[in-house]
């Protein structure tokens, strides 16, 4: 009859651990069904599940090569109940939870551990995503993120992030939750908003300032937010107060607009690792074509202004780019790749990207309203842009050893 047994070993780590247990498993003839090993601060865990077929003094071995490679081993009967229960855990669903936020403060393990429970999840896993934070005690360069794997039976995911929404509000920090699968490794595709998204600004209200027209600007924008309009009416309205507008004006506020925080860094890597990148903006293609000369971008979609005699004439080119089109376009671009929808990415910040951002494998509200943020399936708002990076699973220095290897 088939035994099993969980061998535990720990000590400090050195070379040839790893093969000296692992002759002392043959020479028992152990099958290895599973194993995990990890190393903290020097100190090596490892982890085996193996099952042996035959008499045998396995632990008799494990502890004789414990002795000699440094670990205290230990060897751990597993019922067949038990292995059957871990074996149907193992196959139950996985949840990705990622927690973001310049520095992340003890008391969130405790909470979301309480949290995740309280939902019937196990932590399976727990890594840290960023680098490492400096001697000074300084904030890590581009903020401290930290990535755990859930199991569980199905789950009210609604709930779950409702709650983490508020409980990521409570310590300034941002928890994001998605589902595991083959796709998050696959993504190809990444669409961006680009006011408040790409850059720190408005377009359409710099124009109005230098049209002196702002405030009245201003007060089609609040009427949207009431709404008692619809974005292609407020659109509309908008832009008939910036006619007669000087063209000359749009290079001087192309110059000047400023970058979202880590939009460079995020930009560099998503193309030196290959992905396709778009803007998908209710803005103007002459800004948005600013930017892809600038950063990189593979296509741009949004609004064309429409120039007579050197001066806006207060209208664009039909169609108006609103949610609707972003999403079509998301999935037109898609198509035409050979992609699939889950492989595609989206960021915005706006009510006007909503449906984008739910069209999207992985749609990423980026420091947007509550409204915006509690129907977005995920949000960063305690860090950088290129904190994206991390929701797409990559560790800072993986990203950052490739570049220097580029």
């Amino acid at each position: 009859m088939t035994r099993r047994l969980l061998i535990r070993a720990t000590g400090a780590a050195r070379p040839g651990q790893l093969a000296g247990l692992g002759q002392a498993m043959a020479r028992s003839g152990a099958r290895l069904l599973d194993i995990n090993q990890s190393v903290t601060f020097g100190m090596v865990s490892l982890e085996a599940l193996v099952g042996l077929d035959r008499d045998s003094d396995l632990e008799g071995a494990l502890n004789e090569a414990g002795i000699s490679l440094g670990l205290d081993v230990q060897a751990i009967q597993v019922s067949a109940e038990d292995y059957q229960r871990w074996s149907a855990h193992a196959s139950e669903p996985r949840l990705i939870l990622t927690l973001l936020a310049p520095h992340l403060p003890a008391g969130i393990l405790a909470e979301v551990g309480a949290l995740t429970a309280e939902h019937g999840l196990t932590v399976e896993l727990i890594h840290r995503l960023s680098g490492r934070e400096p001697l000074d005690g300084g904030v890590p360069p581009f903020g401290a993120c930290v990535e755990c794997w859930l199991r569980g039976e199905e789950v009210d995911l609604d709930s779950l992030r409702e709650k983490a929404l508020a409980l990521g509000a409570m310590h300034g920090v941002d928890i994001a939750l998605q589902e595991d699968s083959i796709w998050r490794r696959h993504r190809r595709l990444v669409c961006f908003d680009m006011d408040s998204t790409l850059i720190q600004a408005e377009v359409i209200d710099e124009l109005a300032r230098r049209h002196g027209v702002f405030d009245d600007v201003a007060a089609v924008t609040e009427r949207t937010m009431r709404g008692e309009l619809d974005f292609q009416q407020s659109f509309r309205e908008r832009m008939a107060k910036l006619k007669g507008l000087d063209e000359a004006v749009l290079a001087e506020i192309a110059e000047e607009l400023p970058l979202m925080d880590g939009v460079e860094r995020l930009m560099k890597h998503l193309k030196r690792l290959g992905y396709r990148t778009a803007i998908l903006s209710g803005g103007f293609t002459y800004f948005a074509r600013h930017l892809q000369d600038k950063l990189g971008f593979d296509e741009i979609h949004a609004n064309e202004l429409v120039i007579e005699n050197g001066k806006v004439t207060g209208e664009v080119h039909e169609p108006i780019l609103d949610a609707s089109r972003k999403a079509e376009l998301l999935r037109e671009i898609a198509a035409r790749e050979g992609l699939a929808m889950e492989q595609t990415i989206a960021v915005g910040d706006g009510a006007n990207d909503l449906k984008m951002l739910a069209t999207a494998g992985l749609g990423i509200a980026f420091r947007a309203k509550p409204l915006v943020r509690s129907q977005a399936r995920q949000s960063i708002s305690t860090l950088g842009i290129d904190a994206v990076l991390y929701l797409m699973g990559y560790r800072e220095g993986d990203l950052e050893d490739e570049s220097r290897a580029g």
